[in-house]
């Protein structure tokens, strides 16, 4: 079998290590027991998360041992990394519940059976710690002039960095302390921006019990112009299906920028890097082909492969002619509304297509909005009953985004 550490490699995961030469010579010769951190800042994983899933996937796979840790504890301070301001601080019972919805989205992707892999929450040491003893035995360990070269610091420190974030960096390198001890951990993973935590945690094991330690960080899941991928006009991408159902997010992905397809074929599947590169090469529409497999790959993983066929199917609907719109976004509306009449504003609104009356003005002011592929030619247009085909309204924003509206 070949080393996990050239597969990631290879891939394009890999962005830095603490020792590159050692990690890979573990990862040949040892099962080794591994950890990735996940704040519960939302009820949702969201897909900058997914990239480290899928590293503690292709790790698993290889014979090692992830620990998923849910940050109960260091969420309640909360990361400055990455961050221009300060992280709001969210309620016990908020963090509970997001944690609990964490577990179940790991649950899908990593099999935590017969001890193959460990999901523990850092609220069972950071929560009962003492300050004082903490402080005489961790804090001691760490340098404060070291800590403000961190680039997380360096950022914040002209707008204002608050002691309880200051925090973090210590808290997190305890994590790893207390893994190293508890279960043998001793290599952490994270995104690029975890760097400096990563260091922080690898060095205090190594100060306080004269071992090694070691640390790997991945690409953040960024466009060729290195901008964040995974938003849309709602906000995140997330896997939660309630919040970004699978037809919008099958589109996100079907809709990647050409340079990003191949990419994103290495980081988001599991298809061989022989058939990514050759789909990552084609060119002019043949791309589309390539975006089409990236969208359904990445669908199937994270939804189901059902999901994956009806949201393709839809898009072909719309796009090119063929498949069956049944699963289009489908939204309902009282029938009283097209008796009487509703304004198109009104309408956009009620469908989720638009935030405002502001933003539906301009997208009507630029022939941005259709009704059955019919320009919608005024802000104050009528929608009635006698607009409905097959008993539904077919309303499109751009060139894109669709829907399917029907009567109550």
């Amino acid at each position: 079998m070949r080393n996990v550490y050239d597969i990631l490699n290879e891939r394009g995961y890999i962005e830095q290590a603490t020792h590159e030469d050692e990690i890979r010579e573990i990862l040949e010769k040892e099962q080794v027991t591994f950890y990735i951190g996940f704040d519960p800042t939302a009820d949702s994983l969201h897909v900058g998360h997914f990239i480290q899933v899928m590293v503690m996937m292709h790790m698993q796979q290889a014979g090692h041992r992830p620990i998923a840790l849910i940050g109960g504890g260091t969420g309640m301070v909360g990361d400055p990394s990455g961050k221009s301001d300060m992280r709001k601080i969210m309620t016990p019972e908020t963090i509970r519940s997001n944690s609990e919805s964490f577990k179940a989205q790991f649950s899908k992707f990593i099999d935590f059976s017969e001890g193959k892999a460990l999901m523990l929450n850092n609220a069972e040491w950071l929560m009962p710690l003492n300050y004082i003893d903490f402080l005489r035995e961790i804090g001691r360990h760490f340098s404060v002039n070291r800590m403000l070269t961190a680039e997380c610091f360096k950022q914040r420190l002209e707008k204002g960095l608050s002691f309880l974030e200051f925090n973090y960096m210590i808290m997190q390198g305890y994590d790893f302390l207390e893994l190293y001890r508890r279960h043998g951990c001793k290599l952490q993973l994270g995104g690029n921006d975890q760097w400096s935590n990563i260091i922080a945690g690898a060095d205090l094991i190594r100060r306080v019990e004269a071992q090694p330690a070691y640390g790997l960080t991945f690409s953040l899941l960024t466009t060729s112009e290195g901008k964040k991928m995974g938003k849309t006009e709602k906000g995140a991408l997330w896997l939660d299906r309630t919040k970004t159902p699978p037809y919008e997010f099958y589109q996100y992905w079907r809709n990647v920028a050409d340079p990003d397809v191949e990419k994103c074929l290495a980081l988001l599947t599991f298809l061989p890097m022989d058939e990514v590169r050759r789909l990552g090469s084609l060119e002019g529409q043949e791309i589309n082909k390539a975006k089409e497999v990236l969208a359904f790959e990445v669908t199937k993983l994270i939804h189901s492969e059902k999901d994956a066929v009806d949201a393709r199917d839809a898009a072909r609907a719309l796009f090119e002619g063929g498949g069956t719109k049944d699963n289009i976004p489908t939204v309902s509306i009282p029938s009283k509304m097209l008796e009487e009449g509703v304004d198109i504003i009104t309408l956009l609104k009620e469908t989720g297509l638009i935030k405002s009356n502001g933003e539906g003005r301009r997208l009507i002011g630029q022939n941005g909005i259709y009704v059955h592929d019919e320009v919608v030619p005024a802000f104050d247009h009528l929608v009635t009953k006698n607009d409905l085909k097959d008993g539904a309204l077919l309303i499109r924003k751009g060139k894109k985004t669709y829907r399917n509206v029907i009567v109550e």
